[in-house]
């Protein structure tokens, strides 16, 4: 079928654009052209309406190789899409479409992330439900994205908020609450020590007594509370009460990795604040090993690899147990990396929330306790107790950053073993019990917050290690040397360099049962709880005892109560013992349930906190290989086909995976986590969810700010040339700055695809956005530059359609040989950067062949076929209009990419370079195969050369056909 422009003429416009690709779309809709059959299921075999339609996927589809493509989930928002979204999407659209036409069975689709703080927040301000926010903001992206042609099956839709979906996300959470690690466990690919096990496994070595229960009592002495309370210290998924960031401004808690360095949420840029709550977390830090030595099996960028890695921080080092002074019984645990300069230590510090603080703190001062360490209190308790309230109000990036060092001394002394000196015991909130143990041996002389710290409540400094000579005394040193100061009468490590004086240390305090070997990590568990109404609900209730009780399969989806306000309570920063109150509480009857778990009816009380919106996004790379099985996950079959191990992808998982490096360590390591869970208990093949990870670029854009440095509407932003030529930028009559900035609203500099629709149409959209530059990096938006693409397509219109009567133009008989020529250099060339997605320069290449057949004065179909199926991925409504003008009856999305012929891939000639005493003294022309012995007769014959012999003899030729001559004359 052919579009009929009668109604926008025969010009390549906006119009005629639009008309197009509407039409196409409705064709490709109706066909389920880019409908992917599964191995099983509902989706196993193509629709009676798809095969007997010209434009369905071929027949043999499901026998070809698999290809599975992934965008990052797309968050529903308000305000739709700007130009800036579209360009992963379009990368791997263009990349699909590629792919189909090598005879790949490419499945894509796209989907929505739609649970978060976004339409909570919006619910808040207008007390409009979420659900209603969220699917017209559904509805009005579906429509965005469905004007640029995306190749999408688009049966495998799906939202986050879909019950079935919701369904599945709380069965993963029941299967990550119902496992514990086994460090002993094999992996199922047998390629990794410690894996996931059924908690049922756990408990039968506690009723067998193969392993103790930690008061050493029998499991069957344990009543139901009591043993879970044991299981809660092995679960993957567990309720603790302990230091959390909590976030007034959002109203919730949030994961470590939702706080930036600076202490504020990620979102908002709200304070956020250490607060000791009962939360669920998911025991993330026992697969850390596995996060990390997994990453090299994968195709990630080394930015992202770096980042996962450095997140996880891994470290070596030693577990120190100093021993309390005048307590034979008592000892304080502290891990460091440099054990070696433990002669350097000269005080101790805990974190204000370290729980043996009370242990430590004295009834009363010393008298010679100096007045800057008893923080102005009467007694060590109210001082400790003051400091802590004060450290609770204190973000962690305060705590850490802050020059001015305080703290409490506790009244009680550590001995250092090394040194024999009893060293004064400290709380200060530059130390955080969320990193290592939560207590630190001070070394002022090689670590600078120590030294600062030091400084201030005048505690002396040993160095033990050598600085340089022009090292400044009143400054730590921080880099390496020898060491020195570091000996007693049973250990010397004097003169030896960090990492030898690092063993001998070790060794010598494990013998006196001081030290263990350790590796630490930075990573701590996912704290998993928010007590915002928009989320999942934890499929989880409490009996009278407070034990969670996991919820069975068939009660599923546990879906959100309707409530009267959807706002959390929040409580003042310095109220420490207040406690957030999560909306869901607000629905008794919804909360207190009547249910029979089997041991008859009782009243239980559901979980009111939701999960966070990282969910639904750690797993639906599995969803889209079978997004309507209601029986279980996903089907084996249908799992190993998309996301199975192969030899180009051995741990498995999604074969390219585009989006913004912003989830380098949120989302891309949680969806790590899930799936090796997933892995180790046997529901899936793969042991990786992504294989290759592509980070697009930005699309940045000209954002305008007033006087006072506020954003301005960019697109009511006008451009004045002054008199002496300067450009200057004028809003509301008022001369306003001009700068570089990332699309997006905060800079008030959105472009929306819609307006480049209605101005150029979807296809100039899409082939503009393709050759702004590589994929991978940021680029410039001009809206001006789009008429360049739009030119582009219009000159391969003229060379299929005459303008002015629609007519064709495709020249009859066989292509010249210098059309041939470049035809296949663009075929041979544009193949190499589809498969590198170096689609700008692919398109390049399509402009010099459409642009030599424009200067032939039109071109054959030997030339414009293959030239339509290389632009259908980057314009494929246009492609498929002029394909089928060619009198094709089928789509152009399976034809077969061209290849390029050899033949005419040779060069015709070659520069070959002549050298004088190794100095170039003449280039000539040869043809590629010419033989040594030609070559050399032609060099010696060239002029240049025989000027440069200047008579001389000729002792020896080297000769590199067809490129390189080189003459040595005779001296």
């Amino acid at each position: 079928m052919t579009t009929n422009p009668e109604e926008t003429g025969f010009r390549y416009d906006a119009a005629l654009a639009e008309k197009i690709e509407k039409s196409w779309q409705r064709t490709w809709e109706e066909s389920g052209t880019f409908h992917t059959p599964n191995p099983t299921g509902d989706l196993g075999e193509l629709d009676s309406q798809d095969v007997s339609s010209p434009y369905a996927p071929p027949a043999d589809l499901s026998q070809r190789e698999s290809l599975y493509i992934m965008d990052m989930f797309p968050y529903p928002s308000g305000v739709g899409l700007h130009v800036g979204h579209p360009l992963g999407y379009l990368g791997t659209d263009v990349y699909g479409r590629y792919q189909r036409m090598r005879g790949h069975n490419v499945m894509h689709a796209l989907s929505y992330d739609a649970f978060g703080l976004p339409a909570d927040l919006y619910a808040v301000q207008t007390g409009q439900h979420p659900r209603i926010t969220t699917d017209a903001n559904i509805a009005n992206m579906t429509e965005q994205l469905r004007r640029l042609g995306l190749a999408h099956d688009v049966r495998r839709r799906f939202a986050t908020t879909d019950d079935e979906f919701v369904k599945w996300t709380q069965w993963i959470f029941l299967q990550i609450f119902n496992s514990w690690y086994d460090p002993e466990a094999t992996t199922p690919d047998g390629e990794a020590k410690g894996a996931a096990r059924p908690i049922d496994t756990l408990i039968e070595q506690f009723a067998s007594g193969a392993r103790p229960t930690p008061d050493g009592r029998a499991w069957s002495d344990l009543n139901p509370a009591e043993r879970e309370n044991v299981l809660q210290d092995f679960r993957l998924a567990y309720v603790s009460e302990s230091p959390v960031n909590w976030c007034p401004g959002l109203g919730t808690v949030l994961a470590n990795e939702e706080v930036t360095a600076e202490g504020l949420s990620e979102r908002g840029n709200y304070p956020v604040f250490t607060r000791r709550l009962r939360q669920w977390n998911m025991r993330i830090t026992a697969y850390a090993d596995r996060l990390i030595d997994d990453l090299d099996g994968l195709d990630w960028p080394h930015a992202i690899h770096a980042m996962q890695v450095n997140w996880i921080g891994r470290s070596k080092g030693a577990l120190l147990r100093l021993p309390v002074a005048g307590d034979e019984t008592s000892d304080i645990e502290v891990y460091t990396t440099r054990p070696d300069t433990l002669f350097g230590a000269t005080y101790l510090v805990l974190s204000p929330e370290h729980p043996q603080v009370a242990s430590l703190t004295a009834q009363t001062w010393d008298e010679s306790t100096p007045e800057s360490w008893r923080g102005g209190e009467a007694t060590p308790a109210e001082a400790i107790a003051a400091y802590q309230r004060a450290a609770a109000a204190k973000t962690d990036a305060d705590r850490q950053q802050s020059r001015e060092k305080t703290g409490i001394f506790t009244g009680s002394y550590a001995l250092n073993p090394a040194t024999g000196v009893q060293v004064p015991i400290f709380i200060a909130d530059y130390v955080l019990m969320g990193y290592g143990t939560g207590a630190i041996m001070a070394v002022p002389a090689e670590d600078a917050r120590d030294w600062d710290f030091a400084k201030a409540f005048g505690l002396p400094y040993i160095r033990t290690v050598q600085p340089p000579a022009d090292h400044d005394e009143d400054a730590p040193f921080t880099g390496t040397g020898v060491m020195i100061n570091s000996a007693n009468a049973e250990i010397d490590i004097n003169g030896l360099e960090i990492d030898a004086a690092k063993a001998k240390v070790t060794e010598w305090l494990a013998g006196k049962g001081l030290a263990t070997e350790s590796t630490q990590y930075r990573l701590r568990d996912w704290l998993f709880s928010r007590q915002r109404y928009w989320g999942e609900p934890f499929p989880i209730v409490y009996d009278e005892n407070g034990t969670p009780i996991a919820l069975p399969d068939e009660m599923l989806p546990v879906q959100l109560p309707e409530v009267d306000d959807f706002a959390p309570r929040t409580y003042e920063p310095d109220d420490a013992d207040s406690r957030p109150e999560p909306a869901l509480s607000r629905n008794q009857e919804w909360t207190s349930v009547e249910l029979d778990l089997g041991d008859g009816p009782k009243i239980y009380q559901r979980e009111t906190n939701t999960m966070p919106n990282w969910a639904g996004s750690s797993w639906y790379q599995l969803r889209y290989a079978d997004p309507h099985n209601a029986d279980r996950l996903v089907d084996p079959a249908n799992e190993k086909y998309w996301l199975g191990p192969r030899p180009s992808k051995p741990r498995g998982g999604a074969d390219l995976y585009v989006g913004g490096q912003e989830h380098a360590v949120l989302h891309l390591l949680y969806a790590r986590f899930w799936h090796k869970i997933l892995f180790d208990l046997g529901h899936i093949s793969s042991s990786e969810p992504f294989h290759r990870l592509v980070n697009q670029g930005y699309i940045q854009a000209y954002a305008y700010t007033d006087s006072r440095g506020v954003y301005v509407p960019a697109a009511e932003v006008e451009e004045k040339t002054e008199s002496n030529g300067e450009l200057t930028f004028w809003y509301n009559g008022e001369q306003v700055n001009r700068e570089y900035g990332k699309i997006g609203k905060s800079l008030k500099n959105s472009v929306m695809p819609d307006e480049m629709y209605d101005a150029f149409g979807a296809d100039t959209f899409r082939v503009y956005e393709m050759s702004m530059g590589p994929l991978e990096q940021d680029r410039p938006w001009d809206t001006r530059a789009v008429v360049g693409a739009q030119r582009f397509l219009q000159r391969v219109w003229r060379l299929f359609v005459d303008e002015t009567t629609g007519e064709s133009v495709v020249a009859d008989g066989e292509a010249d040989a210098e059309s041939l020529k470049v035809l296949h250099q663009v075929i041979d060339g544009v193949r190499e950067d589809m498969d590198n997605l170096r689609f700008n320069t692919a398109i390049s290449k399509l402009i010099v062949l459409t642009n030599h057949a424009t200067k032939q004065g039109g071109a054959t179909r030997e030339v414009l076929e293959p030239l339509t199926i290389m632009l259908a991925p980057f314009a494929p409504h246009l492609a498929e209009e002029l394909w089928s003008r060619l009198g094709h009856k089928s789509t152009v999305t399976y034809a077969a990419f061209p290849e390029a012929d050899p033949n005419h891939l040779v060069a015709e000639t070659v520069t070959c370079v002549v050298q004088v005493k190794g100095k170039v003294r003449a280039r000539l022309e040869v043809a590629p195969d010419i033989s040594a012995d030609e070559l050399e007769k032609l060099a010696l014959e060239s002029p240049n050369a025989v000027k440069a012999l200047g008579g001389a003899g000729v002792r020896k030729v080297i000769v590199r056909a067809p490129k390189l001559v080189n003459i040595v004359p005779d001296a």
